[in-house]
């Protein structure tokens, strides 16, 4: 894909002395493994193991630095200052600061969009992401497209993120944040970390996202999906295409499937096999 702005996407930084450690008692990851140039993708769960916030993290500009969903970024910044009680850790948005996707590095025909500009890394999720590079507005190209081309390909390649997931909705498990290498069940505790590993380890998770399309605009989130009886339910739609929570048993019986009357195709993405 073309260089992109991920205008909504938006980041945060940790710094100060006890910033990773404050992490890793939060995050499902471990951020024990992140190291410069090398990114980590990571949730902030319920204590019930449901997703609340999702962000990649990486070490740039004397902190880390998490690209996370606009539209969540006030909410997580309160949660995180709310958790952080004597940590010698600060917590700020980084307004001058911007995600973008796919710029290239030292290409022949200037000026173009330097990816050595900015703090970049490969998407940890899945290997056909684009590089996501997170760089001073001011620095950055202007006038590089929106995300649209960044969501299409992320749609095409079933990779749910942020309002996909909506809020304390979905266990971690069932949004698949352990195929998408968001979980490390090496760690020691974090929020959420006593049911998703048991779930992990009892095999109880039930349900996974697949990529849903239909011929015109798919119903909203929470509308059931049917095939004879429920499978599952939409969890995002933006136009015709979105996401469903469906159960692993049903995906074999999944053709011919129906969202609120509305004939839906499921695709069951290649990460999940």
């Amino acid at each position: 894909m073309e260089p992109s702005h991920l205008t909504d996407r938006a980041v945060l930084s940790l710094s100060g002395p006890e910033a990773r450690g404050f992490l890793q008692n939060l995050v499902s990851n471990d951020v024990e493994k992140l190291t410069p140039g090398h990114g980590l993708y990571a949730a902030l769960l319920s204590p019930q193991g449901k997703i609340g916030f999702d962000f990649l993290l990486v070490e740039g500009d004397g902190a880390i630095l998490l690209d996370v969903a606009a539209a969540s970024r006030d909410a997580l910044l309160k949660k995180l200052k709310l958790y952080r009680l004597r940590s010698k850790v600060e917590i700020e948005p980084r307004s001058q600061l911007s995600v973008y996707a796919a710029l290239r590095g030292h290409p022949d025909n200037r000026p173009t969009p330097y990816a050595d500009r900015a703090v970049t890394f490969a998407d940890p999720r899945h290997p056909g992401l684009p590089l996501r590079s997170i760089g001073a507005i001011q620095e950055m190209p202007a006038g590089l497209p929106g995300p649209d081309a960044y969501h299409a390909l992320r749609q095409e390649l079933g990779v749910p993120e942020g309002s996909d997931f909506g809020y304390e909705k979905i266990f971690a498990l069932d949004g698949g944040l352990d195929e998408l290498h968001a979980i490390s069940f090496e760690k020691g505790c974090y929020i959420g970390q006593e049911l998703t590993a048991r779930m992990k380890h009892r095999a109880t998770s039930r349900k996974r996202p697949l990529a849903v399309a239909a011929a015109g605009d798919l119903p909203p989130p929470g509308t059931a999906v049917t095939q004879g009886a429920d499978i599952g339910e939409v969890i995002a739609a933006r136009g015709a295409r979105g996401f469903a929570a469906v159960r692993l048993d049903k995906w074999d019986a999944a053709q011919g499937a129906q969202a609120g009357g509305v004939p839906v195709t499921l695709t069951k993405p290649r990460w999940l096999d």
